[in-house]
């Protein structure tokens, strides 16, 4: 049955390829853009109650990438999905569906929702996961790392330094364990992968994240990229006791 969905998952995916991308709305450019208006579909989707059930069946697709414990990729190619806000789940798939944030290899699989309501389903199925413990740290070790590999020598001084900066003017908003705030859409970082934050923090910093929050976008203008290192490294180390969990080991066949 799973295998099938994701077939036809893809399938979807490819057709949605074919298609022309969402048009390019009014992003943080504009002069009238509002970071979080409610309106439209997400409004709809964020009053629904989510189905876990149907939203398993609608991550199949998101699986392909994200992977099914939704850990996505210790290289940041994919970040991590599990335990994070529905809130902040369903803007982020929201903006990228309605053109307002650009993400080409994101756009197809999100094309494929139908509706509202799915969109609720699958936020409220990937809230639900936890957030696995062996996720991209500065200092994990790359899967294709040879037996040499050593962790940076640097580690413990960009810890410290990431510490100060994020408990200076990140921590109000993303909390001291990086938990955010759902109810104000700020996301979940802890667990986020290193290099996904540090590439994410970068767009933000250089006006190419479109959707993003302009408060955050004016705390971050003033970071250089060692900074930004630096802080992504100590995010990336964040532990929310009770959220996070050890990989479950595959099942026998």
């Amino acid at each position: 049955m799973k295998a099938s969905l994701l077939l036809i998952g893809l399938l979807s995916a490819g057709l949605a390829f074919a298609n022309p991308p969402a048009p390019k709305t009014e992003g943080i450019e504009g002069k009238d853009y509002k970071w979080n208006a409610q309106a439209g579909e997400k409004i709809e989707a964020l009053h629904k109650k989510g189905d876990k059930v149907r939203g398993e069946e609608a991550y199949e697709t998101c699986g392909a990438c994200h992977l099914p414990s939704g850990a996505g990729r210790p290289d940041g190619t994919f970040p991590q999905l599990a335990g994070q806000h529905t809130t902040v789940l369903i803007k982020q798939i929201a903006d990228i569906r309605a053109g307002l944030r650009d993400n080409p290899t994101m756009y197809p699989f999100a094309a494929t929702l139908t509706d509202s309501q799915e969109l609720a389903d699958v936020a409220a199925y990937i809230e639900g996961l936890c957030i696995p413990t062996d996720h991209g740290h500065y200092d994990s070790k790359p899967l294709d790392a040879g037996k040499d590999w050593k962790a940076p020598a640097d580690t413990a001084l960009r810890l410290a330094e990431g510490k100060a900066l994020y408990e200076k003017e990140c921590l109000e908003c993303h909390g001291k364990n990086g938990q955010g705030n759902k109810e104000k859409f700020f996301p979940v970082i802890a667990g986020q992968h290193y290099k996904y934050l540090l590439r994410q923090m970068t767009e933000i910093r250089d006006g190419k994240r479109r959707n993003a929050n302009p408060d955050m976008v004016k705390i971050i203008k003033k970071y250089n990229d060692d900074q930004l290192i630096s802080i992504s490294a100590y995010q990336s180390s964040l532990v929310m006791p009770g959220n996070m969990c050890k990989p479950k080991a595959a099942k026998k066949k």
